[in-house]
Parts: C-alpha cells; sequence; structure tokens
C-alpha cells in the first residue's frame, strides 16, 4: 500500500448531506399476519425508523417483525425464500426482528436503497393491535441537492432527471456501484460516474478521493485491483479485471481534462502508465490471446461474449488516453507510441474481417456491439470506416449488450464515428424504455427483449439504481 495516497484520500473525504423522508401515509394498524406497504414516493438511500406503539389489552408476547425493501415496483411481493443465486442470500434486502415492548422507536442500524418498504406481523399476541406511529428514512447522500436539467425534449429531461437521480444515491463516501449491492467503489462504475460528475455535481474532490484509493491500494507490482473496500480499512479486493486496470488510465487522463489539476496529475501519472505497461505483456506478437489467462476482462454482463478483441480494443484506448496526458504533462514516452502503432495494426489484421466489413472475435469469429463499438472508439480505423462498420452491425446477427455500462460505450462509438443522432436514440430508446417502466433510477442490468435476465441466477439480487447507468447526464451535456 501507499500510505502517502491513502492519506491524501481521507482527507478528501466528504460529508454526507442528510434530509428526512416520508411516504406519503405513515399510520397503519396491524394484527398478526397482516402487512403494511410503504411508498417513499422516489428511490432513496438511508436508514429507516419506525415509532411503534400498541392498542388493546396490554402486551404479553413479542411482535415479529419482518422488513423488506424494494427499489422498484417489480420486487414487490417476490418470494425469496427459495433463492439460489450464486451470490450470497445475505444481499437480500431484508429484516426479521423482535420487539419485547411497547412502545418502542427503532432505527434499523443498516443502511437500505428502497422506494417501497413493506412491515409485516409475522407473529404476535391476538390480544393487541401493532401500531405503526411514524415511519421515515434519514436519505443520505454527498451529492449536492440540485443540477439544472438537460435535455432538448420532455422525454429526455426525464431520462436525465433518472440520470441525475441515479449518481446522486451512488455518491457516497465514495462512488459506489450500487447502493443496494455491492456498495464499493468499482473502477468501471468510477470511470463512468466521474464523466457525469463533472458535468453535473462537479464534486471533483470525490473523483480525486477515488483515484487515490485506488493508487493507495495497489499492489508491490503496480497492479491495480478492480475494486476497493473501505470498511473497515481500506483494501484492495482479489479480483483483477484486464480493462478495468486499463481504465484506471483512462480516469486519471479524463480528472486532468476536466480539472486541470496537474499536481494530482503528475502524482498519478506513473500508476496510469504502470497499468499500460503491465497489460502489454499479456500480448504475444502485439495479440491478446483468446484465453483465460488474459485474467477476467469485463467489457458487459454477457456471458457469451467472447472479449478477445475487445480487451485488445481497450488497451489502445486507454494508450491513447495516457498519450494525451503525457503530452500535457511534458513527459513524451516514445515506447508508448509504439506500443498504440503495433497493437492498432496488429488490432487490424488480427480481427478486422474484410468481406464483413466487421470486427471478429475468438477463434468463433464471433461478432459483437461490444467488440465493433470498442475498435471503433480505440480508433484503429478511420472515422468514416467506423461509421460504417457500426452502421453493418445493425444488419448482422450479432451480440447485443445487456447493460447500461457497454449501452455507454456503443453510444459513444457512434458519436466518435460521426453518428450523433443514432446515439441519441440509444438514450432515448433503452434508457427511455427504463424510464417508460417506472423506473426512479437506472438499472445495473436492463435487457429490452428479456427485463428479467440476472447474470446472477436471481433477479430479487439485481441492482435497479447503479453507478454505471447514470451516463445520460453526460452524453446529454456532453454532445447534445
Amino acid at each position: 500500500m501507499n500510505l502517502k495516497f491513502l492519506k491524501r484520500a481521507e482527507l478528501l473525504k466528504p460529508a454526507l448531506c442528510e434530509k428526512i423522508v416520508k411516504p406519503d401515509n405513515t399510520w397503519r394498524l396491524l394484527c398478526g399476519g397482516e402487512q403494511a406497504l410503504f411508498d417513499f414516493g422516489d428511490h432513496y438511500t438511508g436508514y429507516l425508523t419506525i415509532d411503534l406503539s400498541s392498542k388493546g389489552s396490554h402486551q404479553d408476547a413479542p411482535v415479529l417483525l419482518s422488513i423488506k425493501f424494494y427499489e422498484i415496483n417489480d420486487e414487490i411481493g417476490e418470494d425469496t425464500t427459495n433463492y439460489n443465486g450464486w451470490i450470497s442470500k445475505s444481499w437480500l434486502q431484508e429484516e426479521l426482528i423482535h420487539v419485547d415492548e411497547l412502545p418502542a422507536k427503532i432505527t434499523l442500524p443498516r443502511r437500505y436503497a428502497f422506494r417501497y418498504v413493506l412491515i409485516k406481523a409475522e407473529a404476535m399476541s391476538s390480544k393487541h393491535s401493532l401500531v405503526i406511529q411514524d415511519i421515515y428514512a434519514k436519505a443520505v447522500t454527498s451529492a449536492p441537492e440540485k443540477v439544472a436539467p438537460a435535455g432538448e425534449t420532455e422525454r429526455e429531461r426525464a431520462i436525465d432527471k433518472i440520470a441525475v437521480k441515479t449518481l446522486s444515491e451512488c455518491m457516497q463516501y465514495e462512488f459506489e456501484d450500487g447502493p443496494k449491492r455491492d456498495r464499493r467503489l468499482w473502477l468501471g462504475d468510477l470511470r463512468l460516474q466521474a464523466l457525469a460528475n463533472y458535468v453535473t455535481f462537479k464534486h471533483n474532490d470525490l473523483v480525486k478521493r477515488c483515484l487515490y484509493l485506488f493508487a493507495g491500494t495497489a499492489d508491490d507490482d503496480g497492479n491495480i485491483s478492480a475494486c476497493v473496500f473501505t470498511s473497515p480499512k481500506n483494501e484492495a479486493d482479489d479480483t483483477f479485471m484486464f480493462d478495468y486496470s486499463l481504465l484506471f488510465s483512462a480516469a486519471v487522463a479524463d480528472y486532468f481534462e476536466y480539472t486541470g489539476d496537474i499536481a494530482t496529475a503528475k502524482q498519478l501519472y506513473p500508476l496510469a502508465l504502470k497499468q499500460i505497461r503491465l497489460a502489454s505483456k499479456r500480448f504475444k506478437n502485439n495479440v491478446i490471446p483468446d484465453s483465460d489467462k488474459l485474467g477476467w476482462c469485463f467489457l458487459d454482463w454477457n456471458l457469451y461474449l467472447n472479449k478477445q478483441a475487445g480487451a485488445q480494443a481497450v488497451y489502445i484506448y486507454c494508450a491513447k488516453a495516457v498519450k494525451k496526458l503525457a503530452a500535457a504533462l511534458n513527459k513524451p514516452c516514445a515506447w508508448l507510441d509504439k506500443q498504440i502503432k503495433d497493437k492498432s495494426e496488429a488490432a487490424v489484421k488480427a480481427f478486422y474481417d474484410s468481406e464483413k466489413g466487421l470486427f471478429v472475435s475468438g477463434k468463433d469469429r464471433q461478432i459483437s456491439y461490444a467488440v465493433n463499438a470498442w475498435m471503433c472508439l480505440a480508433g484503429v480505423l478511420t472515422m468514416e470506416e467506423n461509421a460504417k462498420v457500426l452502421s453493418r452491425l445493425e444488419s448482422v446477427d450479432a451480440v447485443k449488450p445487456v447493460t447500461p455500462y457497454m449501452y455507454h460505450y456503443y453510444a459513444e462509438a457512434l458519436i466518435a464515428a460521426g453518428e450523433k443522432d443514432k446515439a441519441r436514440d440509444i438514450i432515448n430508446n433503452y434508457w427511455g424504455a427504463m424510464a417508460d417502466r417506472g423506473a426512479d433510477t437506472f438499472y445495473e442490468l436492463f435487457d429490452p427483449e428479456n427485463p428479467d435476465v440476472s447474470p446472477y441466477g436471481a433477479k430479487c439480487v439485481n441492482s435497479y439504481c447503479h453507478a454505471w447507468s447514470c451516463t445520460p447526464a453526460y452524453l446529454l451535456r456532453k454532445y447534445f
């Protein structure tokens, strides 16, 4: 660990803004087996308090309460008893508590992400009723209160409002990936959150804090983890992703571009360059191998996506970002120039199918939106050729994105290819489809053709407020 960097991160730890929020109707009367649903009217991240009393005879047995939190309406009533997903059941937002004496005011110690709260009197004496006198939450975020709206149409302004809300809910002591789950700092999410933040809240010290947290927890060889835990102590996860580590370099370059903070850029530049050097060791004859030995390259939550060509494209993209930063810091690097040239030429030779006019990936020569979008962003072809690639992509059977994370990069690829109208359609149609479903915040994963899909084996652990989904707030302000 680099204690100097971690100390800087600690000095940048923000204060949280707190706000008391209540549902429209708070007073309820419950008997054993009855339940009450409370709608807080919007998505919130915070701590719940319930003020309870009784009506009737003296309480002669404990009240057993179950409390369930839901981010979206579709979660309400879902049976989680036989949950068999592959991540821990402990992520389910449920509490089961005994109340021995009434009246009682109960504040749950755990933070939850929710719009709806369901309270059920699972068991209690039949001699009295349970009175829910009051229920409220202390909502928390480190984001400032207001951001001027963006968008030319009512639909775009509605999408932007949801995107900004998504970002604010994920702004806590760090940029979390999601306030429901995993509630920690992931590099891929940070990069997109930071971009949205630069044009909305401008809470740039929070970006700086997160960059120092990653830099401060790099291993002895300089490898940066895909995510960082900050409680009870700062600690890198043991998950390393090829593309996420590289995106640290892009995130540092973005930070300097938007803030002009040259002191921070100079401190972090060596580590940004280090990620390119480390990743370069994975190549053979300037081509990334199609092998599990590469390490997990994320790109998108699609289990059928071949990531070989996409990994090479992310490498080139991030190397170019570092080159731009090096020039701004007057630190030219001939090695970096050669890496970009050699890897770009090799990418076209290895992955561009001239007959199809598309990039392919893996031994099965898979065609996907992820690979072709990232190759366009990497700029290994001309802008005009990129436009043709993305146009052809629409008419073939290609593996589609399933997350707002990958849809963001697809939209940016369209913009880079001069297809701004098509990128705008992505915002209106993809994120707009979530808005049409009544989303208060944008989801971790959304496939319009299969809305119930989950990469975890059960949709009840999906996150419905997720950091990487906030980028319409960036795209609408940056490009339109």
